[in-house]
C-alpha cells in the first residue's frame, strides 16, 4: 500500500535518504521534503567559507534538486506544529501536510541567555546561511578599520573568530577580531587544545576575553556583566546551540535542551511512526554531543528504519561511537586535531579536515552543485 513519508529538514542526517529516494519510490511510497531553503549548507565548512577557503559551490547541497530529480515533492516552508494524533503538519504559511511516517532533522538554533538586538549588525552563526550573508556584507563594507566581535567560547566561536581574521587578511582590510569567551576559551577541551588555540590567536592579534560574561548584543554594542558596553561593526553570536521549540510546542516528550526524545532506533518515544536525527534530537540511551559526526553516522540507520517502518519490517539500532575525531579550522591553514589523548596543531591537521569534508560533500553533491553557475552568482548577490 502506498504511504507518505515526510522529511522535515534537509540536514546532514537526511542526506542518504534524499540520495536514495528511488528505494522508496520502487516500493510505491511517496516522499515529501519540507525545508526553508532549496539549499542546505554544511556546517563543518561554514567557517571556512566565511574566511574564503571555500566557494559557495563547495559547502552546499541542492536538496530541492535532489528530491525533484528522484520524483519526490519539495515544499519550501517551515513547520510550525506537528499533530501526531491526526498525523498532520501545520506549516508557517498556514498550509497542512498529512503524513504516514515522519522524520525530523530540523537542526538547531543559537542558545543565548542575554538580550539580542534585532538588527543587521548581529549575526547568529546558525543557520549557516547567515555566515554566507555576513561574508558578503563584510566584503561590501567600505569602512576601515573594521571591528568584529565573536561572542562564545566553544568550537564554533573559535572557528568563526579565526576565519574572520583570515577574511580581513585575505581581503587586505584593516581591523580587529575580539572574542568574548565567557569563563574560559574551550572549557570542555583538553588543556593542550586551549593552549594551542590561544597561542595561535595571540600571534595573529585575535583578542580573547576570558572571565567576562556577555549579557546583551545589539545595535553594534556588546554589553558585559561588569557594566561595560563595547562598540563593534558586526557581532557574531556563537554561544552554543539548542533544538528549536517545535517539539515542546507540539507536546512531544523532550530532553533537557528541548530536543525530540528518541529511542535507540532514532524513533520518538511517543509515536512509532516519527523519527529524528541530528542536533534536534535527545538520544535517550546516551546524551550526544552536538557535533556533525553523529548526524552523519545516523544516515544509514534512518534510511533503514524509515523503509522498515513503511514496510513493517524490524528496525536497526543506532550505536554512537564513544570517541570521535574533532579538528578545529583556525582559518590560517592550521587545524587543531583532538581525539582521546591525541592533540596536534599542524597544517596537516587542516589538510586532513579538508580531505574528510570534501569527501563527505562529494558523496552527497549529486545534483550538479559544483557545476551550478547560479551558486557563484548568488554568493555575491542578495538572492539568499
Amino acid at each position: 500500500m502506498k504511504r507518505h513519508l515526510v522529511l522535515v529538514g534537509g540536514g546532514h542526517a537526511h542526506l542518504l535518504v534524499l540520495r536514495e529516494l528511488q528505494k522508496f519510490k520502487r516500493l510505491g511510497h511517496h516522499v515529501t521534503l519540507i525545508n526553508p531553503h532549496h539549499l542546505h549548507f554544511y556546517s563543518g565548512m561554514g567557517p571556512g567559507f566565511l574566511g574564503g577557503a571555500y566557494r559557495l559551490q563547495d559547502i552546499c547541497f541542492n536538496v530541492k534538486k535532489m528530491v525533484c530529480e528522484r520524483n519526490g515533492d519539495f515544499v519550501r516552508d517551515s513547520v510550525a506544529h506537528i499533530d501526531p494524533v491526526h498525523r498532520e503538519i501545520s506549516l508557517v504559511t498556514g498550509n497542512l501536510v498529512k503524513y504516514d511516517v515522519l522524520s525530523c532533522n530540523v537542526g538547531s538554533e543559537i542558545a543565548f541567555k542575554g538580550n539580542i538586538g534585532v538588527d543587521d549588525q548581529v549575526v547568529l552563526v546558525k543557520p549557516i546561511i547567515n555566515l554566507v550573508k555576513a561574508r558578503r556584507k563584510i566584503l561590501q563594507m567600505s569602512k576601515t578599520p573594521l571591528s568584529l566581535a565573536v561572542v562564545g567560547g566553544g568550537a564554533a566561536a573559535t572557528e568563526v573568530a579565526g576565519n574572520l581574521q583570515r577574511l580581513l587578511e585575505q581581503t587586505e582590510r584593516t581591523g580587529t577580531v575580539s572574542m568574548f569567551a565567557g569563563s574560559a576559551l574551550l572549557p570542555t577541551f583538553p588543556a593542550t587544545v586551549r593552549t594551542k588555540v590561544l597561542g595561535n590567536f595571540r600571534k595573529r592579534n585575535i583578542v580573547v576575553h576570558e572571565n567576562c560574561q556577555v549579557i546583551g548584543a545589539g545595535k553594534g554594542q556588546v554589553a558585559l556583566s561588569n557594566g561595560q558596553c563595547l562598540s563593534f561593526d558586526m557581532i557574531f553570536l556563537a554561544t552554543g546551540i539548542k533544538p528549536p521549540q517545535l517539539f515542546a510546542n507540539s507536546g512531544f516528550t523532550i530532553g533537557q535542551d528541548g530536543g525530540l526524545r528518541v529511542n535507540r532506533f532514532l524513533q520518538s518515544v511517543d509515536a512509532e511512526n516519527i523519527f529524528g536525527g541530528g542536533d534536534c534530537i535527545d538520544f535517550f540511551d546516551q546524551p550526544l554531543d552536538k557535533v556533525g559526526v553523529f548526524a552523519v553516522r545516523e544516515n544509514p540507520v534512518l534510511l533503514h528504519n524509515l523503509l522498515a517502518n513503511l514496510e513493517n519490517r524490524p528496525l536497526k539500532p543506532f550505536k554512537p561511537q564513544k570517541n570521535y575525531l574533532l579538528i578545529l579550522n583556525l582559518g590560517d591553514g592550521h587545524g587543531v586535531m583532538c581525539r582521546r589523548n591525541l592533540v596536534a596543531n599542524q597544517r596537516w591537521s587542516f589538510f586532513l579536515k579538508d580531505l574528510i569534508d570534501r569527501k563527505f560533500m562529494k558523496r552527497y553533491q549529486v545534483s550538479g552543485e559544483q557545476q551550478d553557475g547560479e551558486l557563484g552568482e548568488i554568493s555575491q548577490e542578495s538572492k539568499l
